[in-house]
């Protein structure tokens, strides 16, 4: 029952990102504004981790199950996709290292920071 309720509140949270996505006189997509709320509550701890937890870990674990409906649809655009074959290929070879070092970087920087507050705290 505990899944479900979470269920409930993360689906909130989007159902309240749409509605601010759609009375924004900008674009800004409801996937994105709902992380950034959901990053609020819990930097100002209205919600805590552990109160997520049974969720995240479900919707995690089945992550692949939700790419399975865009990369069925792609069959639809493959000629598109034909055309900028090597546009893509090279798209990806660029960006794939980029993020690699951007990750790595902010992993490093985050594991500073955490021993750096763990030694105030002691």
């Amino acid at each position: 029952m505990a899944i479900l309720k979470q269920l409930c509140f993360v689906f909130a949270i989007c159902l309240v990102a749409e509605a601010i996505s759609s009375v924004l006189p900008f674009t800004l997509p409801a996937s994105v504004i709902g992380i950034i709320l959901l990053l609020v509550l819990l930097a100002v701890k209205a919600v805590k981790p552990k109160d997520l937890k049974e969720v995240s870990d479900f919707l995690l674990d089945n992550m692949a199950l939700f790419f399975i409906p865009v990369v069925s649809s792609m069959i639809q655009y493959k000629d598109v996709l034909f055309a900028n074959f090597w546009a893509i290929v090279l798209i990806c070879l660029l960006t794939t290292p980029l993020v690699f070092f951007v990750t790595g970087h902010v992993v490093q920087l985050t594991v500073k920071l955490l021993r750096r507050k763990e030694k105030k705290d002691v």
